[in-house]
């Protein structure tokens, strides 16, 4: 992505950090982030795939990159991620979700978001995803949380300070249209998150020989579990 998440790795915790996009866009911004944080011998960037890339990490994150995957590669995608990690490795997964019930009619239909924000987007469900772990990867889900209420006040939040500056956005060119229909799909996406039709869940999938962390004890030694692993990085 733009480098935040590998930044923040890398700074607080000492991680060496491998992190890819297809943007390169997001490459030339979060190279530049790096440099100017001095992190270059911690922070790896590549513009690359996520199927081509290649050898083995202790730890992986995918924050909000599989929205882009598409329903028909959800098993290529995790046969991927787990190959790319060690027996003993470690993958955690963010992914903004929609209800099991709906899933297979959102797989028919076009929205708003995928006709006007998204086009070709893809919202996955908890189930479609789990069944595609168990069929494609040896990994298994150890830990789940779900932070859409979180996510309803952070579009709160997103679409007041937006309003506060749309004289910003008129001067940079964009017509009251645009200001209108953001309006609409932040207040649109808060409100699925509201009535529980969209979730996000942080996923903790592990391999074989990983041992599952013990949570009240790693929140004891904040910092400790991710001291000198390798990462890689995939965010939309």
């Amino acid at each position: 992505g733009w480098g935040g998440f590998a930044l923040h790795a890398a700074r607080h915790y000492g991680c060496h950090v491998t992190t890819t996009t297809l943007s390169r866009e997001q490459f030339q911004l979060a190279q530049q982030r790096v440099i100017n944080e001095g992190l270059e011998n911690n922070v790896t960037l590549l513009l690359q795939d996520y199927r081509d890339l290649e050898g083995q990490y202790d730890k992986l994150v995918s924050i909000e990159m599989i929205e882009a995957v598409g329903h028909q590669y959800l098993d290529t995608y995790f046969r991927q991620c787990s190959h790319l990690l060690k027996p003993h490795g470690q993958m955690l997964l963010q992914a903004i979700t929609i209800r099991d019930q709906d899933y297979s009619g959102a797989l028919r239909n076009v929205d708003f978001i995928k006709r006007y924000i998204f086009p070709g987007g893809f919202i996955p469900s908890v189930s479609a995803m789990s069944a595609s772990v168990s069929a494609a990867s040896d990994m298994k889900i150890a830990h789940l949380e779900d932070i859409g209420p979180h996510y309803a006040r952070t579009l709160c939040d997103w679409r007041e300070r937006f309003l506060e500056r749309t004289e910003e956005v008129e001067n940079l060119g964009y017509p009251p249209d645009f200001i209108r229909m953001w309006e609409y799909y932040l207040s649109y996406c808060e409100g699925g998150f509201l009535a529980n039709r969209l979730g996000t869940v942080q996923m903790l999938l592990c391999k074989p020989d990983s041992s599952i962390p013990t949570f009240s004890r790693e929140l004891e030694r904040i910092g400790d579990p991710l001291q000198n692993h390798s990462f890689s990085i995939q965010s939309a």
